[in-house]
């Protein structure tokens, strides 16, 4: 639907679309409509439209009225009530299946992946007997659940090692989540490059080659993935080669600082924007998963080397992002010891601060 299809319904000329759309600041908001969106009209008798409310969502709406021969408008922001809620689990058959049991939506089970995501492999690091628990805000709209609102704290038992997450809100309004110690969650890189259905090929410097059938080192580790999967920089860098390499195929270097190399090989085709100089974020689509060069089948080869030394990427220690600054830390503490006491309190015990 458009606005002029919805007035013709309700006998509304089409002249008075063209009053709307020309209200100033958002009558141009009308020739956007989108599916799910609610319109509400009030018609005076004689076809008279007395006023028009547009919204955009539960929470923010539009209001055109009436005035005269003019309409006046008016922009409505709700703020939805929120309350601390706790959920824990204990891991049987599968992390998802373990937060839909505690009571964790989609949302908050990805957040909570999210904030882990550096130092615990979900594919392959979890086990029976992991236990999380979660602390997290329920957003309520007259009374009744409207949302979910973000993680406050979370811990993380992964094989006997418990980590521990904090979110913070700094003084200039940036948010991230940090250990009791105020160490980022985050690291320097990215464990993973691409969402892969199972490692084919593990670092090995004595492995047989599958296509030549040599003794030839694997210098990295090959994800399988179903071919044009996405392939992100798993560091900030740039780039320093982008192109084809005989054994390699289509294939992205990308340089980092702490003269830090990663290679991502075999693509069926790299990103438009990745050429030589420029630069990459983190998590950034560098290319897409294929099999080009001297490969059996589609799946990236990647490679993670420090001052031009092969490691295995599984395995190697990654380097922290930046911790909490200085001038924060008094406020982050007392967000850490707010967080903290909430957490043990709804979990009954003492918590373990580990800093990992």
């Amino acid at each position: 639907d458009n606005l002029s299809s919805l007035f013709q319904k309700y006998n509304l000329g089409s002249t008075l679309v063209h009053r709307l759309g020309q209200t100033p600041i958002w009558g141009k908001a009308l020739s956007n409509l989108k599916p799910g969106e609610k319109l509400t009209l009030n018609i005076a008798p004689g076809n008279k439209l007395t006023s028009l409310t547009y919204s955009t969502s539960q929470l923010e709406s539009i209001v055109f009225t009436l005035n005269g021969n003019i309409y006046n408008t008016k922009h409505i922001l709700r703020e939805p009530s929120v309350k601390l809620a706790y959920s824990s689990g204990v891991i049987e058959n599968s992390l998802f299946l373990a937060c839909q049991k505690s009571g964790l939506g989609d949302t908050l089970t990805m957040e909570l992946v999210g904030i882990f995501a550096w130092d615990i492999d979900f594919v392959q690091d979890i086990r029976t007997g992991d236990k999380f628990s979660v602390l997290y805000e329920e957003e309520y709209l007259d009374g009744e659940k409207f949302g979910y609102g973000r993680i406050i704290a979370a811990t993380f038992s992964n094989r006997g090692n418990i980590f521990t997450a904090i979110h913070h809100k700094d003084s200039e309004g940036n948010s991230d989540y940090y250990t009791p110690n105020g160490h980022s969650m985050k690291k320097a890189f990215l464990r993973t490059p691409v969402e892969f259905t199972r490692i084919s090929s593990k670092f090995n410097p004595n492995r047989l080659h599958p296509i030549f059938r040599t003794k030839r080192p694997h210098q990295g580790v090959d994800y399988a993935a179903p071919m044009n999967t996405p392939i992100r920089a798993t560091g900030s860098g740039k780039v320093k080669f982008s192109g084809w390499k005989k054994g390699y195929g289509n294939v992205v270097y990308l340089q980092h600082p702490g003269n830090i190399t990663t290679i991502y090989a075999h693509q069926n085709r790299i990103h438009q924007n990745i050429k030589l100089g420029s630069r990459v974020k983190q998590g950034d689509i560098i290319g897409y998963v294929g099999q080009t060069g001297w490969a059996t089948g589609p799946h990236l080869h990647y490679e993670f080397l420090i001052n031009g030394k092969h490691r295995n990427p599984i395995t190697v220690e990654l380097p922290d992002a930046a911790p909490i600054h200085k001038n924060e830390r008094e406020m982050f503490q007392r967000s850490v010891e707010i967080a903290m006491k909430k957490l043990d309190q709804a979990n009954g015990t003492m918590v373990a601060q580990s800093d990992n």
